[in-house]
């Protein structure tokens, strides 16, 4: 497994508070990551850091095959090179239907309108198809995604990310709010996906994370207090002190 991601001594203040501290965390592709920790933590911080959203004081965050450094590009840059992330709340067009959600999501080189007007290529098509199963909703491709579950409304937008082909996704809690049916679907789908990419989900349900199965990073203020199996870290005495036994 090769890195994908280093994130290597970086801070950030906001008003005087350090929410990141001296962060160094290294992702590798492919790979399954839980990041958890006590609110506050810095975990949403280090989301925005990689994206963009958040300019570091210190420290260097370098990426890909090329070891290219992040911090100099934008936003659109970031998600260009590869790094899709998915919010807790999902975002998708409610009026349009799972297809033409998943059709604008596509990267289409004549640009998100054509398809539309029903320009799609016959790989287009198929790409559609292919994600949709991917997802869980093939049977729902003609609906409109306002009439989705919630959980399905979560499926969706991951198929959005997964059709932009992110080397790397950014997944917000996507536990929350799920009936338990969902959540066991939701598993297999990012365990699925992580298997060709990176993926980076940070939530606050242990159970969900124990299905996750995979290396587990603590932060606690902003930087990584303990790494590895969730049986490992939760069997550290400081984890436990400042997180689980609260």
């Amino acid at each position: 497994m090769s890195t994908l991601l280093e994130v290597s001594g970086v801070s950030v203040s906001f008003d005087g508070f350090r929410a990141i501290n001296n962060l160094s965390i290294q992702i590798g592709e492919p790979e399954l990551r839980a990041i958890i920790g006590p609110n506050g933590a810095g975990k949403t911080t280090f989301m925005d850091i990689i994206t963009g959203k958040t300019r570091p004081d210190t420290g260097r965050i370098i990426w890909g095959d090329q070891n290219i450094s992040l911090l100099g590009m934008s936003e659109s840059q970031i998600a260009m090179a590869g790094i899709g992330r998915k919010f807790q709340k999902p975002t998708v067009f409610e009026d349009q239907t799972v297809r033409a959600n998943l059709a604008m999501a596509l990267r289409n080189p004549r640009g998100p309108f054509s398809v539309l007007f029903d320009q799609q290529t016959r790989a287009g098509a198929d790409r559609i198809a292919e994600i949709a199963a991917e997802i869980g909703l093939t049977d729902s491709l003609a609906r409109t995604s306002g009439a989705l579950s919630h959980g399905q409304k979560q499926w969706l937008e991951i198929g959005m990310l997964l059709a932009q082909d992110p080397r790397l996704l950014l997944v917000d809690e996507p536990a929350a709010g799920m009936t338990s049916q969902e959540r066991a679907h939701t598993t297999d789908l990012l365990k699925r996906a992580a298997k060709t990419r990176a993926v980076v989900v940070v939530e606050h349900d242990m159970e969900f994370v124990r299905r996750l199965d995979c290396k587990v990073t603590v932060l606690h203020e902003g930087s990584v207090l303990a790494e590895g199996s969730l049986d490992h870290v939760t069997a550290n005495q400081t984890v436990i002190d400042v997180y689980l036994g609260r």
